[in-house]
């Protein structure tokens, strides 16, 4: 059995301006960034996600950049159309922005244990934060570990906000050791999100333990690398997202034992892309149509995100 499985940084999936939900805090902090921002432009925010993701007709979708679980799910219900039975998980930080990492899938092929983990790390602030839910396959019956990130960004500088990224980047790789002690060293698991960082990045490669090399994954001995499955297409020039030029931030990464090919493990990749339909990217450099906001001069209501999605797609043994 195939398993579709999507990140997308969603670029700012606010509630409306005056959401009753939202925190006094947060409201104060957005007024000016949610100028504008109405129930009708909302509405054409997720009419263009959705155009998208009824396409790409997910199992299993990892998000961030969004609010709260009510506009989250506002656009799986807009996904009516696949028929599919999607159960939303999400859980509010106290990220600057109100943005936070969330995941929905259909409940008619996974089930998860009720529980939701988050850690939201602090420096001075919080930053944004790491999430982790556990799914079992219907009907085979396989544990799927999955773990969002968002990590934060390169304002006010690339090198200046790298050590930010750095204290996320051991804590995730904590996070994973803790999960093997847990679980067992062959526990399955898929690391996803929008890294701010490229592949090659110190935060990635020597504080996350990612590597391109899927063989010093599959004998390491006492730290926990994930194999990096990007890196073919970092190599290719290609991106998620555009600063001058294409830039890789967003990834998937997988632990040993689905890096693995051996007989015993329950996962092995099929295959990973960056998707691209038509009218999502312009120009040579596929440079994302990015939707924006009201207040910010390259408002564009028939654009999606600033990022491009990415899919993994898992075969079950």
């Amino acid at each position: 059995m195939k398993h579709h499985i999507y990140f997308w940084n969603l670029e700012n999936l606010f509630d409306v301006v005056d959401s009753p939900t939202r925190p006094a805090w947060l409201q104060k902090a957005l007024n000016k960034e949610l100028k504008g921002w109405t129930a009708p432009v909302l509405a054409r925010k997720i009419e263009q996600l959705s155009s998208i993701i009824i396409q790409l007709n997910p199992d299993i979708f990892c998000v961030c950049e969004v609010e709260n679980e009510a506009v989250l799910k506002k656009l799986t219900a807009a996904l009516a159309p696949l028929g599919r039975n999607y159960v939303v998980r999400h859980h509010d930080t106290k990220d600057q922005r109100g943005i936070d990492v969330a995941f929905f899938y259909d409940a008619d092929r996974y089930e998860d244990d009720g529980r939701l983990f988050t850690l939201e790390i602090m420096k001075r602030t919080y930053t944004r934060d790491l999430a982790q839910i556990n799914l079992r396959t219907k009907p085979g019956g396989h544990d799927l570990i999955l773990i969002g990130n968002h990590w934060p960004s390169r304002s006010g500088g690339q090198y200046e906000s790298e050590p930010y990224r750095i204290m996320v980047a051991e804590t995730l790789s904590y996070w994973i050791d803790r999960i093997y002690e847990i679980k067992g060293n062959n526990a399955p698991i898929v690391v996803m999100g929008d890294f701010n960082d490229e592949p090659f990045n110190r935060s990635l490669e020597d504080y996350a333990n990612s590597t391109r090399n899927r063989d010093k994954v599959l004998n390491a001995r006492s730290v926990p690398y994930l194999h990096n499955l990007m890196w073919p297409f970092y190599t290719k020039g290609l991106g998620t997202h555009y600063f001058n030029l294409p830039v890789l931030l967003d990834q998937f990464m997988v632990s040993r034992s689905i890096a693995s090919s051996a007989a015993s493990t329950s996962f092995v990749v099929d295959s990973v892309d960056i998707i691209n339909l038509p009218g999502m990217t312009r120009g040579e450099y596929r440079i994302p149509v990015r939707h924006s906001r009201p207040s910010q001069q390259d408002y564009n209501p028939n654009g999606y995100s600033d990022h491009l999605p990415i899919r993994l797609v898992l075969n079950e043994r």
